[in-house]
């Protein structure tokens, strides 16, 4: 397993638990696909996953080392994570934006050089954004700000890449180009999504409720109607794609 939780907890000082005896263990080079309600925990866990939050129980471990013991720059060469609400307002372009995560790979004796600026050509043309590399970042849309921060992530050569609602501002063409490109990266990935159609390409999935995680498996086996009901509260026809066989899930009112 690459990146597991041992009864990992974690919330705000003097507060309610957000995240509660959590234990998930993710096989290297899967997709595991989050997903819960809003408000069941599912961004603080990529947060805590990442190393960018300290658990207040429990323990997060890379390749069986823990977080604690990594320096931040360390887990960053090796984890990089795409925040649903990241954003900057500094004059800055969009190539400038994305060299920003070849950061944790410099140093005094480690200083940039034509390899990082090969690695930043290959992340602007994976998520279609070389001709906008010049362009200044407060001019971009939601979508191609979201595809830079995709981008940005790529830069740092990561073993694991979390997303936190990847698909979130962009129109349907790049929200299929978008989880296409993460699909055929083969790194090991967390994608938080709501869709649960979508969900459903997914390796694994965990669902997250109240804090907690509900469930765990291949997306056929956990979306069942029970389980959408008591989490989601809707009720929900599995149809089948006439193309492919694909279970899709219609969801109606409870």
């Amino acid at each position: 397993m690459i990146l597991s939780t041992h009864d990992l907890g974690w919330s705000p000082r003097r507060g309610e638990m957000i995240v509660r005896n959590l234990d998930i263990a993710v096989r290297e080079g899967e997709t595991l696909g989050l997903v819960g309600p809003n408000g069941s925990g599912k961004s603080t866990l990529l947060r805590l996953m990442a190393g960018i939050l300290t658990p207040s129980r429990g323990d997060v471990r890379l390749g069986g080392r823990s977080l604690r013991a990594m320096a931040r720059r360390e887990a960053a060469q090796s984890i990089a994570l795409v925040e649903q609400h990241a954003d900057t307002e500094d004059r800055i372009s969009v190539r400038d934006a994305v060299e920003i995560g070849r950061t944790p790979w410099l140093s005094a004796l480690s200083p940039w050089s034509a390899a990082d600026d090969a690695i930043i050509d290959d992340a602007l043309r994976a998520v279609d954004l070389e001709p906008l590399a010049a362009r200044d970042w407060t001019t971009l849309s939601g979508g191609e700000r979201q595809r830079a921060h995709i981008a940005r992530a790529l830069a740092q050569r990561p073993r694991v890449l979390l997303l936190d609602e990847p698909a979130n501002h962009l129109d349907i063409q790049h929200q299929l180009s978008i989880l296409d490109l993460i699909a055929g990266l083969g790194l090991t990935t967390i994608i938080a999504l709501h869709d649960l159609n979508q969900v459903m390409a997914c390796d694994r999935i965990a669902v997250m409720h109240d804090g907690r995680l509900r469930a765990l498996g291949p997306p056929k086996d956990v979306l069942t109607p029970f389980l959408l009901a008591e989490v989601f509260s809707v009720g929900v026809a599995i149809l089948s794609d006439p193309e492919d066989g694909t279970p899709i899930l219609r969801f109606k009112p409870l």
